[in-house]
């Protein structure tokens, strides 16, 4: 499994995730330690979302007149 790389812009949901993997990691398999890694999963998906949207140029929403 690759190590998520840590940097000084990192986001939030990145570190909630590895916090929430390092605990997995502690636990015997099973459900509670399936959850907490469904959970991880969720969080990254949010911070790759977060960062498309923080990438992508700004729009002009306004209705055109």
């Amino acid at each position: 499994m690759p190590r998520m790389q840590i940097t000084n812009e990192t986001s939030t949901w990145l570190l909630q995730a590895k916090d929430i993997l390092d605990e997995a990691r502690r636990l015997k398999p099973g459900p509670e330690r399936k959850e907490l890694r469904q959970t991880a999963k969720a969080l990254r998906e949010i911070a790759k979302l977060e960062a498309a949207s923080e990438s992508a140029p700004e729009r002009d929403w306004r209705p055109k007149t």
